[in-house]
């Protein structure tokens, strides 16, 4: 029992970590806009960001975690090795993507750390199909519906600001985007941080530390919250900059616009117990607001190589996980 307890703690350790980077590599996703419309200063646009994250504890169940814990893969075929495999493998792809300042999602990273150990240990038979096609639509959703809300609120922005003057529009929604970048980092934290949520309780049900009901504990709420907000407290700032000015300019209304668009979709998802990515979903919101100026005021060959990342993210992860698992199998049976 003890060498099962050490080596559950060890998994829960490694999933508090693949937390923390998420929140440090999804931190330029809350904060690009209010820095790059300089409304907030870097220092206090993340701490700002970080609080919204962890006060996301106030809020609705946790349904995101559920889908993740038991909708991906079977939970009967869900041990120590694949959920271990499944965050070396999406924590690898992180800090990769990171590294290149791309903007890729996080929940898909983990997800498809999921399947691609899940596959190597029993075969694409463990796999929840429902659950895996109701995330891979929304690859494709998220930021279709996060563009069609950012431009339809921007029209109208513009249109309810038609007879204000430059400075005084600039001052109004200064002062808003204040709000949407706390509410949008409410979603972020809603989503995201319940994805770990799911994956530590799933060890620890089938560690029998749960009882015969799968449930989320408050004490793993709790810490996944906690942790993803001091992750978005370092800030990822090689991707703040792709995010906030590299696929197209905003100013304040555009930042607004922007954030409401993404959290509204976000939040969304989250009641649904959808794990969507905040990355995928800000960025089309982004993209819609710059496409209300002109065209070409958004950098298309930027937001391509963001889309080729998006679709990498899966596969790549997928393998990563699997040529892991396969190899600490070899270790342990050495052992």
């Amino acid at each position: 029992m003890a060498d099962s307890l050490s080596w559950i703690l060890f998994i829960v350790i490694a999933a508090l970590v693949f937390d923390f980077i998420n929140g440090f590599h999804d931190s330029a996703n809350s904060i690009s806009t209010v820095v790059s419309t300089r409304v907030l200063s870097p220092k206090y646009a993340v701490a700002w960001a970080a609080f919204f994250n962890f006060a996301a504890v106030l809020f609705i169940g946790v349904p995101v975690a559920k889908t993740i814990g038991t909708g991906i893969v079977s939970p009967a075929a869900i041990d120590n090795l694949v959920v271990l495999a499944a965050l070396g493998g999406s924590i690898a792809w992180n800090l990769f993507t990171w590294y290149f300042g791309l903007p890729s999602s996080s929940s898909h990273a983990l997800i498809g750390g999921l399947i691609g150990a899940g596959i190597v240990k029993g075969g694409p038979s463990v796999l929840l199909w429902s659950g895996i096609f109701k995330t891979a639509a929304f690859i494709i959703l998220s930021p279709a519906i996060g563009l069609a809300l950012g431009l339809l609120l921007m029209l109208f922005a513009i249109r309810l600001s038609w007879k204000s003057t430059l400075a005084r529009s600039d001052r109004v929604f200064r002062k808003l985007q204040l709000l949407s970048a706390g509410v949008y980092s409410l979603g972020h934290g809603l989503n995201d941080a319940q994805k770990t949520m799911g994956v530590i309780a799933i060890v620890l049900f089938n560690g029998g530390f749960l009882g015969p009901t799968f449930h989320i504990p408050f004490w793993i709420i709790l810490s996944c919250y906690l942790v993803i907000a001091l992750g978005t407290m370092t800030g990822g700032w090689r991707i703040v900059k792709t995010m906030g000015t590299r696929i197209t300019k905003l100013e304040p209304i555009g930042g607004f616009c922007a954030e409401t668009a993404a959290a509204l979709t976000i939040i969304g998802a989250s009641v649904a117990g959808i794990p969507v990515s905040t990355t995928h979903t800000i960025t089309g919101a982004i993209v819609g607001v710059g496409a209300t100026t002109r065209l070409t005021a958004v950098r298309w060959g930027v937001a391509g190589s963001i889309v080729w990342a998006w679709v990498l993210t899966i596969p790549a992860s997928a393998a990563i996980s699997a040529m892991l698992y396969t190899g600490l199998r070899r270790l342990l049976s050495l052992g």
